[in-house]
């Protein structure tokens, strides 16, 4: 019989190999997707095809931002945000719930040594928030993290919705006002992911002084 930890390294082995396969046959390219996506443009379902598969890719651990560069041209910011922040945040909860399973006996060895139970202490929504909205900061980071440390789905939930919706809406705005144009260099101008790193360090600074206030009294 099969031990449970080598069938959960194969299913972690499984996900690479797909995820590298995906991205070798092109479809995992942003520029495809558009051109398909722009087709059926104006079809209702479309918003669903697009949050579920983000969803799916994210829940996996693949490349769930790329709709960024799908989303982001076909619709205004404000529609762009919906679709980007549903289908980041419902993908973020089976990540979550996905890697919380692959690990739960990993859990039991480390749940009660230090450093477990010091992020165990940072598990609060201004953390996750700050992660979230920091640019470049990987998602499926944050998801299988939060699985594995068995995060608070009420600190993980609302700073997935709040963190990635003000994220996307200032991507999605420069995306959609540069149309065709838009690449990533537009995106590392200042003026664009400045302010998100002046607010992911000012709630971790915040986070910070807390602990260390904290931490004092004891």
């Amino acid at each position: 019989m099969i031990p449970n930890y080598i069938k959960k390294l194969s299913i972690v082995a499984v996900l690479i190999v797909t995820g590298i396969l995906l991205d070798v046959a092109g479809l995992l390219d942003a520029d495809n997707i558009l051109s398909i996506a722009r087709e059926y443009v104006d079809r209702w379902w479309l918003v669903l095809i697009l949050i579920l598969l983000q969803m799916i890719l994210f829940t996996f651990a693949l490349a769930g931002s790329l709709f960024l560069w799908v989303v982001a041209p076909l619709y205004p910011p404000a529609m762009a945000t919906f679709i980007l922040a549903a289908g980041g945040t419902l993908g973020g909860v089976t990540a979550y719930l996905f890697s919380r399973r692959l690990t739960d006996e990993w859990i039991e060895k480390i749940e009660k040594s230090r450093t477990y139970k010091l992020l165990h202490q940072q598990d609060n929504f201004f953390t996750l928030f700050a992660l979230r909205v920091f640019p470049a900061f990987p998602h499926s980071l944050v998801n299988y993290s939060s699985g594995i440390l068995n995060v608070k789905l009420r600190h993980f939930i609302p700073a997935a919705i709040l963190g990635i919706s003000i994220k996307s809406y200032i991507y999605s705005k420069v995306i959609y006002n540069t149309a065709t144009s838009a690449s990533f260099e537009d995106l590392l101008d200042i003026s664009t992911y400045g302010p998100l790193i002046l607010l992911s360090a000012f709630v971790l600074t915040g986070v910070f002084i807390k602990y260390k206030l904290s931490t004092s009294k004891k």
